[in-house]
C-alpha cells in the first residue's frame, strides 16, 4: 500500500488502539512513577467516522522521557520497535514542530517514536508538559466535536494523499496538512479553552 492511502472509517481501529494501549500499560508498570502516565489513542482514527490512513496513532505522556534504549528494552515484549525517520530531517521523530504561538523550549518536544508495522500501529512517547502533546489531543476531541470540520479535513486528507500517493514516506504529506492545521488553530485553541473552563 502506499504510504499516504486513505481509507475508510474501519470499527475496529478503536479496539485495536485499546489492545494496544493495555499492553503499553503492562509494559510500562516496572517504571517508577508510571502511575503517572497517560495513555491514548488518537490521530485520525480516533475520531469515528473519518476516514484515514490505516494506522493507529498511540500518545503515551509521561513526565519525563526515558532513554530509547530504555524504552526499546521495556517495549520488547510488545509488537513495537523504534522507528527511524525516513530520512534525518523527518518531522516527528525525535522532536515535534512547535504549532505557532506555543513555548519554543525545545526540550518539552522531545519525542520517542516507536512502530508496530506488523500492527499497523505507532507510538508517539511525549512528555506529559509537552504542548504538542496537548495539541494532538485537543485537535482529536474537536474533530469529534466538528463533524463537518472532520469531513472538510478528510476532503483536505484525501487530496494530499492522492498528491504524494507515489512519495516514498509520510514526510511531504505531513508537512501538507499543516496548513490546515494553521488555518483552524484559533478556532480549536478558543474552544478547548471554553471546554476545559
Amino acid at each position: 500500500m502506499p504510504p499516504a492511502v486513505i481509507v475508510a472509517p474501519d470499527p475496529v481501529w478503536p479496539a485495536r488502539a485499546q489492545q494496544l494501549l493495555r499492553e503499553l500499560r503492562s509494559a510500562f508498570a516496572p517504571l517508577n512513577g508510571a502511575d503517572e502516565f497517560t495513555y491514548e489513542h488518537i490521530g485520525s482514527t480516533a475520531v469515528p467516522g473519518l476516514g484515514a490512513k490505516p494506522i493507529v496513532d498511540l500518545q503515551v505522556r509521561m513526565p519525563s522521557l526515558r532513554s530509547l534504549a530504555e524504552l526499546a528494552e521495556l517495549l520488547a515484549p510488545t509488537p513495537f520497535v523504534p522507528a527511524p525517520g525516513a530520512r534525518p530531517d523527518s518531522p516527528g521523530v525525535y522532536a515535534d514542530v512547535p504549532r505557532p504561538g506555543d513555548p519554543e523550549d525545545a526540550v518539552l518536544y522531545e519525542k520517542r517514536l516507536f512502530h508496530a508495522p506488523a500492527e499497523e500501529a505507532v507510538l508517539h512517547i511525549r512528555r506529559s508538559d509537552s504542548p504538542f502533546a496537548q495539541f494532538v489531543v485537543d485537535f482529536r476531541d474537536w474533530l469529534r466535536h466538528h463533524p463537518d470540520q472532520a469531513r472538510r479535513y478528510e476532503q483536505i486528507k484525501r487530496a494530499l494523499a492522492e498528491q504524494h500517493a507515489a512519495a516514498s514516506d509520510y514526510d511531504d504529506y505531513t508537512r501538507a496538512k499543516s496548513a490546515f492545521l494553521d488555518e483552524i488553530q484559533p478556532r480549536l485553541r478558543g474552544w478547548a479553552r471554553n471546554r476545559s473552563s
